[in-house]
């Protein structure tokens, strides 16, 4: 009955010390294919920031767009990047904490809260603090029409 016991005790650690899974720190999932715009569409966003200046995007070409749902597990950061374009992000569950390198200022973004991230030039990371996985849903603007729809390469990081 010992011996039964000892099996019994060393196949529960065993199942504890394996884990049955690997979860991905972010998960980016299109919702909609990288879609032309069939229109002539040329648009200006202005976007200012609580106690900062006012920054304005000109889109000469909005010809190409795709939304993703990026799911950003505890601890999980983003590195530090840029966009082709402006990204349109609403946070559809926990809260995101986003880092722009001109200021190291720490925005929290909660579920019901929407930004724009400016893109194209605009270095910035963003972290999951939370307990929870965050889910976002991002609407990327003036978008690659292939690759990936973040720019890392040239990117250096600032010291925040």
């Amino acid at each position: 009955m010992a011996a039964f016991a000892a099996l019994g005790a060393t196949l529960l650690l065993a199942a504890v010390a394996i884990p049955s899974f690997a979860v991905t720190p972010i998960l980016v999932e299109p919702v909609t294919p990288r879609s032309e715009v069939t229109d002539r569409v040329a648009a200006q966003l202005r976007v200012k920031r609580e106690g900062g200046e006012t920054t304005t995007i000109n889109m000469a070409d909005l010809s190409k767009v795709v939304v993703a749902k990026i799911t950003v597990q505890p601890g999980a950061s983003f590195p530090w990047h840029t966009h082709a374009g402006p990204v349109l992000v609403t946070v559809a569950q926990g809260a995101l904490v986003y880092i722009r390198s001109d200021d190291c200022q720490e925005r929290t973004y909660v579920s019901g809260e929407a930004f724009v991230d400016t893109g194209h030039g605009h270095v910035h990371s963003a972290v999951n603090r939370t307990a929870g996985e965050t889910i976002l849903y991002a609407t990327f603007l003036q978008a690659p029409a292939s690759g990936p729809l973040t720019i890392t390469e040239g990117v250096t990081p600032p010291d925040c």
